[in-house]
C-alpha cells in the first residue's frame, strides 16, 4: 500500500473527500515528523511508539573497494510496535 492507498481507504472509512483525507494524513504525519525532529516520541496505544535513537559513530567499509571509512553518528526514527500490532498474525513482530 502507498500513500494514495492509504488515503483513498481513510476517505472511504470516513466518508471525507480524497482531499480532506489527504491534508488529514499530512497533517498527522507532520506533527509526527516534528516531534522526532524535536527529540519526542509519539505513542499511539496498540499501534506502536515513534521514536529517535543516537547510533554512534563507527568505522564501515566502502563494499566495492574495501577501503575503511569513517560513518559520523547519527539519530535515526525507529518504530516498536504496539500489543494491538503484535496480534496480528505475521505483523509486527509478534508470535501470531
Amino acid at each position: 500500500m502507498n500513500k494514495g492507498n492509504l488515503i483513498e481507504r481513510i476517505a472511504e472509512k470516513t466518508n471525507l473527500s480524497k482531499t480532506t483525507a489527504a491534508d488529514a494524513l499530512n497533517s498527522a504525519l507532520e506533527c509526527i515528523e516534528t516531534a522526532l525532529s524535536e527529540g519526542d516520541n509519539v505513542s499511539l496505544v496498540g499501534f506502536g511508539t515513534f521514536a529517535v535513537s543516537e547510533r554512534k559513530a563507527r568505522i564501515g567499509r566502502n563494499p566495492q573497494t574495501g577501503a575503511a571509512l569513517q560513518i559520523p553518528a547519527r539519530r535515526v526514527a525507529k518504530f516498536k510496535p504496539g500489543a494491538n500490532l503484535k496480534k496480528l498474525n505475521g505483523v509486527g513482530g509478534g508470535n501470531g
